[in-house]
């Protein structure tokens, strides 16, 4: 074998590694306290100040209590964990593959002379493109007046994610369309944390530092951000793993089939976050399961 061959699969290697573990924490602590904000119990806090609600955990043998608090007390705490280096290296870990999987290797995986005829450089372009222009699209819709219907964010959402997966299909491999479908989702979850999500909370701990009343807008925003985050879990995990199936990539209408399983993802994770809250509707499990199988049905054509 090559010493360029051998060396690049050992790069394959370690980097799925390492986004593999970054990716699990993320999403574990992304699973973990859309839950723990769910189950609070509301009541004043031990320390005199505006607690939000507590909860009491059991866990590896001991007990635990967990407090949310509106404002941080008047002394910053000197241990002050940041959730945020989880995110950052599922981000570097994926991107870095992406180079060298699709990008080095553009000709194999990413570019296919039947669908567009792409140079490796114009192809990298293209691919880097939709990155910064999913997120722009994203964040500009989170700004506007749009963001405050829920309903109708998703919707706009889910049609931009229809949107570049038709037009990725009809540039890249089917192969390289999804998963760039998969690194837009998870760069616009990455740049929620490092663009909106930590600015707010550093901006809040600032406030409370100078004696400054909080401005609650900044971690509804943060709080926004991440409830998004959530959702995008699942059907990113599934696009993660994509390649292995090419009965759904290489369908004449892969595009389709893409955006549905989307749907379906966020809505069984949709399922989840109201149980937790407390409201079952075991219907939404329901209709998932006959959007998959009817989906099985489809690819089968």
């Amino acid at each position: 074998m090559k010493l360029e061959v051998y060396i690049h699969e050992w790069a394959n290697l370690v980097l799925r590694w390492l986004h593999i573990i970054a990716g699990i924490t993320w999403v574990g602590t992304s699973f973990f306290f859309m839950w723990l904000d769910s189950n609070l119990k509301s009541s004043a806090d031990d320390d005199g100040h505006s607690g939000v609600g507590h909860l009491w955990l059991v866990h590896s043998g001991g007990f635990y209590k967990v407090n949310k608090y509106r404002m941080l007390p008047e002394t910053v705490p000197d241990h002050l964990h940041w959730f945020k280096w989880e995110a950052y290296f599922t981000w570097l870990s994926g991107m870095a593959l992406l180079v060298v999987i699709y990008y080095m290797g553009a000709e194999y995986f990413l570019i296919n002379k039947q669908v567009a005829d792409l140079g490796q450089w114009m192809a990298a372009g293209a691919g880097l493109g939709f990155l910064a222009g999913g997120w722009l699209m994203y964040d500009l819709l989170c700004k506007t007046r749009v963001a405050k219907n829920n309903t109708v964010l998703a919707m706009l959402i889910m049609i931009l994610v229809l949107f570049s997966a038709y037009i990725l299909t009809h540039i890249f491999s089917a192969r390289g369309a999804f998963i760039h479908v998969g690194a837009m989702i998870g760069t616009v979850m990455a740049a929620n944390v490092f663009m909106v999500i930590i600015p707010a909370q550093k901006a809040l701990l600032a406030s409370v530092t100078d004696g400054l009343v909080p401005d609650k807008s900044l971690a509804m925003k943060a709080k926004l951000r991440s409830t998004h985050n959530n959702y995008a879990t699942l059907p990113v995990l599934f696009i993660m793993i994509s390649n292995h199936y090419p009965l759904i990539y290489l369908h004449e209408f892969n595009w389709l089939i893409l955006s549905a399983i989307v749907v379906i993802t966020a809505s069984v994770q949709h399922y989840f976050n109201l149980k937790h809250q407390g409201v079952c509707k075991p219907i939404i499990l329901v209709a998932s399961g006959i959007a998959t199988l009817l989906l099985a049905l489809f690819a089968a054509t």
